[in-house]
């Protein structure tokens, strides 16, 4: 079987989309001026017009003025997982980020059609690593006579061309939730792991939930020769990470918890396995968003909480529970940019445009790829 050559151009705002990549910027239609008052009132009335002909999904992560349109919120995978359970609505406007749009194709049937409001909302963890660039760590991993033992384990938050590679090499997709899972299925299966596109999340898991060292993790960076490693580092290894990182969650530091550890007297700092190492070991609680908003609801009235993850969440929950003081770890914003790309007007767009009868913006994952990327994505769903 050959594989497609997929080359990632560098595209300038506006000027063409690569629909093979997480790289897309065009957004046809008309898309209302941003201060249009009657923003709000138009895509309730679209959305009404619609029916159940459309399913609306948030991210988490999104602003509140689209949330407040979701007829589901949840993280990439749950978001995933309902359009496939809502097979009756033809249309599923996902108002997330390229890749999980992509996820949502795969698994949702085929007369369903995933709709992304802004095909410029990508997301520059995914972009790290490009079916290429993977391919080439796989001949680097062959050459060093240990792929064979390689078991690769992607994160959901990646292309599904890598979810469809890690898929014909036997792997799985995780989540932030199951990543261990995941890592001890893959051991079961071999004896190193190719943990993709996060760094840190691989790390987090081997070493804080696995007893792995951080000596049995090495960095893997696909723009440097060999990935940066010689064949003996490779051989002692058990975890290969790939350099990669969110870069809302990579922003949060060290310096971050201390600094609101001395302000905030009693404050519990709450992190996402997506931060760096020396962030979530300094940190009071990890896990995922699902887990960071279970967290919260279940804190005692008047204590105090420190979240490192997106700024929107952030902000919803310490508007949700007013009774506790919730703030964001970092003094400087931090808002997901390419996540913030889907906004009112884009899904004022994306709803007009299909009450009218027309189709835009569909994310369509070819067959070969969504056949294999299905494949890991169920050995994720047979974990025990």
């Amino acid at each position: 079987m050959t594989t497609p050559v997929r080359d990632l151009p560098l595209l300038l705002l506006g000027q063409g989309a690569d629909p093979a990549s997480e790289r897309g910027v065009d957004c046809p239609g008309e898309l209302p001026p941003a201060s249009d008052p009657r923003l709000v009132e138009r895509a309730a009335a679209a959305k009404a017009a619609l029916g159940d002909r459309v399913f609306v999904l948030g991210h988490h992560y999104q602003r509140d003025e689209v949330i407040r349109f979701a007829d589901v919120t949840g993280d990439s995978f749950k978001l995933a997982q309902q359009a496939a359970a809502r097979p009756e609505a033809p249309y599923v406007v996902f108002c997330g980020v390229h890749f999980m749009a992509e996820s949502a194709d795969i698994l949702t049937a085929a007369h369903q059609r995933v709709i992304l409001p802004d095909l410029g909302a990508g997301c520059s963890m995914a972009d790290m690593a490009t079916f290429d660039q993977v391919e080439e760590c796989w001949d680097v991993l062959e050459d060093a006579g240990i792929a064979d033992d390689v078991v690769p384990v992607t994160y959901m938050n990646s292309s599904a061309d890598i979810k469809g590679f890690v898929g014909r090499h036997g792997g799985v997709v995780c989540t932030s939730s199951n990543a261990r899972r995941a890592l001890e299925w893959a051991y079961s299966k071999g004896k190193k792991v190719l943990f993709l596109p996060d760094q840190h999340l691989g790390r987090n898991t081997a070493v804080l939930e696995m007893g792995f060292s951080l000596d049995d993790c090495v960095v893997y960076s696909p723009h440097r020769r060999d990935g940066g490693l010689d064949h003996r580092q490779l051989r002692d290894a058990k975890m290969i990470l790939w350099r990669g990182h969110c870069s809302v969650h990579g922003r949060f530091s060290k310096e971050s918890v201390d600094d609101v550890r001395a302000r905030v007297p009693g404050v519990n700092v709450l992190v996402h396995p997506e931060c760096r190492h020396e962030v979530v070991t300094a940190a009071d609680r990890i896990g995922s968003t699902e887990y960071i908003i279970k967290a919260i609801e279940a804190a005692e009235p008047g204590s105090s909480w420190a979240v490192g993850t997106e700024l929107n969440l952030v902000r919803r929950l310490a508007n949700a529970h007013p009774d506790k003081n919730v703030m964001f770890l970092d003094k400087t914003v931090c808002y997901c940019s390419t996540m913030n790309r889907i906004d009112l007007p884009h899904l004022v767009m994306s709803l007009e445009t299909l009450a009218r009868g027309e189709v835009e913006n569909v994310i369509t994952v070819d067959e070969e790829t969504a056949h294999y990327a299905r494949v890991a994505l169920d050995q994720m769903l047979a974990l025990p």
